[in-house]
């Protein structure tokens, strides 16, 4: 007999790592040793998981085709959604996109939007133009990548959702923001809210935390870790709409309409 039971669960894999400076094949096998044996449905990777956060992309080895089989055969072989970012190059243009892939080998992407100019991000890479949703297995996820995690009515507008996906390279010194506006995130729209954070270092920046975490709709942590793991969480669609029911808050929410 079936168990309906798990129907009513997703089973998350937070892998948080020392991203290597533009090395895609070596950020690969390190991804690879670290969820070796781990049982998920979905796996998440930080931003620009293949080469660190860079600013030069046309002078770097973005692996950026390579890095996508990757996630398509991880995909399958693990039977999990797999979802990061990457640099990637098209026709001559460079964008921070998101690939959110599954078993079957269904392709979601996400452009950032709010492209990070103190890091000279603005300068080098194209915003993208809508917010993407990605469904998987019953469940709908808003994808959205570090700097995104500060607009809230970006966040907001294709709500209500079950999950908002945040991937990210963000600084030690602003790891309160960060863990307060993942909280909000949750909080504000009624969801899960699941971030993953690289640590170590980079050329520019000395000091990433971590502080990868999924917050329930209540804004509680499920957990959350400062060296390099695979943080494994556990999401419950009925909690979600306990939630949603006894606090029906998003029926008062404000519609945003972008003109972009």
């Amino acid at each position: 007999m079936k168990d309906d039971s798990k129907d009513d669960l997703l089973q998350v894999a937070l892998v948080q790592f020392d991203i290597s400076w533009k090395d895609p094949q070596d950020n690969l096998n390190r991804i690879d040793q670290l969820i070796e044996g781990i049982t998920a449905d979905l796996i998440v990777l930080p931003e620009m998981f293949a080469t660190g956060f860079i600013d030069d992309p046309d002078q770097t080895d973005l692996g950026d085709a390579i890095s996508l089989e990757w996630m398509k055969g991880t995909a399958q072989r693990k039977n999990a959604a797999v979802t990061g970012s990457l640099a990637v190059e098209q026709n001559g243009v460079f964008y921070n996109r998101m690939y959110f892939v599954t078993p079957d080998q269904k392709v979601v992407q996400y452009d950032k939007k709010h492209l990070f100019a103190l890091g000279d991000e603005a300068k080098v890479f194209k915003p993208g133009q809508q917010p993407v949703l990605a469904n998987y297995r019953g469940w709908t996820f808003s994808l959205s990548i570090c700097y995104d995690l500060r607009f809230p009515a970006w966040a907001r507008y294709h709500a209500p959702y079950d999950v908002f996906l945040c991937v990210a390279n963000w600084p030690a010194p602003r790891v309160n923001a960060w863990d307060s506006l993942l909280c909000a995130r949750a909080i504000e729209n009624q969801c899960y809210a699941i971030g993953v954070n690289r640590i170590g270092d980079d050329e520019k920046v000395k000091g990433y935390p971590g502080h990868s975490s999924t917050f329930n709709p209540m804004g509680d942590s499920l957990g959350v870790n400062s060296g390099e793991c695979v943080l494994q969480h556990t999401l419950s669609k009925n909690e979600l709409q306990r939630v949603r029911k006894k606090l029906p808050y998003l029926k008062d929410r404000d519609i945003f309409d972008f003109k972009i």
